[in-house]
Parts: C-alpha cells; structure tokens; sequence
C-alpha cells in the first residue's frame, strides 16, 4: 500500500510541530537574554538591538570599585557563601527528616505530613515582621547566618518531602538485612541508605543552592551592612538609583550574576532530570 505524504512524515510533522510551539512560547525570554547580551558590550543599542559601539566599559565593575558600592569579588564570595550555607544546612535536615517520615510510624506522622505541606504553602512575606523580631531577638539580624537559617527553615519542608519520597523506593529488605548483620539504625541509614538516594540528596542540594543564590527579599529586608551584601542586591543598587541608572552598567552586572548560575546549572543538569514526584528514573 502505497502511504501518503503526511502518513511517511507524520513523526517528523509532529516533532517540527513540537519544536515551533516551544520556540514561540521561550522566544520573548530568549530575546531578552539577546538583547541583555548586546547591551552589555555596547555603549548603546539603535533599532532595539543594534550596538552603535562595542566596548568592555560596562564592565568596569570587575577590575574597579564603582563609587557608593561594595567590591564585586566580595560580594561574589557572600552570595557563594550564603548558596552553599543553605544548601549545606537544608541537605543535612532534609535527608534525615525525610528518613524518619519514611521509615518511623510514629504518633501524629500523617498529621505531620499534613502540616508540612501546610507550611510550604504559607506565604513568607506574611512574616516579615516577625522573623524581624525573632532575628533581632537572637542577634542574628544583618548577619548571613540570619538569612541561611531563614531560608532554610522555609525550604525543609518541600526538601523533607522529596527526600521522603526517595527513601519509599528503597526496599525494607535492605534495611532488615542491614539490622540482621549487626548495624544500628543509624549505621544502616548511613552505610546502606543513603549512598542509595544520592539522586534525591544532589536534586535537594541543587534547588537549595538555586534558591541560595537568587534570594532578594530577605537579603534586602535584613541586611543592612555594604560589606554583607550579595549579588541580588548589588543589582537592585543599580536599578533602584533609576534617575542616575547606567543601563550598560546595570546588564553588565545582571549578567554576571546569571554566569555561575548557568555554569552550576550545566554540571547538575543531569540530576535534575532524574527527579519524579516519587523518586527516580533511569
């Protein structure tokens, strides 16, 4: 039977199809990212998108201190810092809290359960004034180790819940096996559980890190010192003196801040696939 255009193609039409849709929806993200670019190595952009002259002057901020602001390497180092504080943090609660919700049948478990996912539903910035308080009350306030324990504390609860769904698709059996041969809970959870959800602790450790890096709000809402200052808000300096704003000056650093990012996100990319609601696949 001799088959017709459409039904030889018919995978082809169908993944040309695919591809169009998604280019359409990503393309006004994807012109922003151009048009960011551009301005950055240009002292002006004509028509939208065209440079009238290259130049590296917008980036002048890596080799000189612009006057009023902190230096960049410094603040570099405080948002590194204040990434991988949550990420250590939330990974260490996280991979415990989701043991016990998977392996302990304790009292009041499913109302824990609950009440997690009742937490992360909550809005933070309903809590400004009190996390204000509950910071200035333990003398954590403008200090780092404030906002990784704030971050932290919102984060645990969906972290607690992915990790938990990783420790379900672990066999009892191996656990058993483990008690048999002589190991306390804890050496089991340690020498024979958690080597197996690597995946579940690597994707917990990459959204906490995400999360670390872009945090704006409480950095700006806590911090009060130039010298604790980290990228978000480097960034909002530039914007928010818009009457006196170098837009060479403010894309430049914008893009800057997204380079780690997108470097980190290139390296993990792989981890990130793996992560069902459940657990793993592949």
């Amino acid at each position: 039977m001799k088959l017709s255009f459409w039904q030889k193609n018919s995978e082809k039409i169908r993944n040309f199809v695919i591809i169009l849709v998604l280019f359409l929806i990503t393309s006004p993200i994807l012109v922003g990212y151009v048009w960011l670019i551009l301005r950055s190595f240009s002292e002006d952009l004509v028509n939208g998108f065209v440079p009238t002259k290259l130049t590296l002057k917008n980036w002048r901020f890596l080799w000189q201190e612009i006057k009023g602001y902190p230096n960049i390497w410094h603040t570099t180092l405080n948002t590194a810092l204040l990434a991988l504080g949550v990420m250590g943090v939330e990974v260490s609660i996280t991979s415990l809290g989701g043991y016990a919700l998977s392996r302990y049948d304790f009292p009041g478990r499913s109302s824990m359960m609950k009440f997690i996912l009742a937490l992360h539903a909550f809005p933070a910035i309903s809590l400004m004034t009190a996390v204000f308080y509950l910071l200035w009350t333990l003398r954590l306030l403008d200090t780092l180790w404030g906002v990784i324990l704030l971050k932290v504390s919102l984060e645990v609860p969906w972290g607690t819940w992915i990790m938990k769904g990783f420790y379900d698709g672990i066999p009892w059996e191996l656990e058993w096996a483990g008690l048999v041969d002589g190991y306390s809970r804890f050496e089991v959870w340690r020498k024979i559980l958690l080597p197996l959800v690597k995946p579940g602790i690597a994707v917990t450790a990459i959204f906490a890190f995400l999360s670390g890096w872009s945090e704006f709000v409480f950095v700006n809402t806590f911090i009060f010192s130039q010298n604790l200052w980290t990228l978000s808000k480097y960034v909002k300096g530039f914007i928010g003196d818009y009457r006196f704003a170098d837009y060479g000056l403010v894309t430049a650093v914008g893009l800057f801040y997204m380079i780690p990012t997108i470097i980190f996100f290139f390296f993990v990319s792989k981890h990130m696939i793996k992560l069902t609601i459940g657990g793993v696949k592949g």
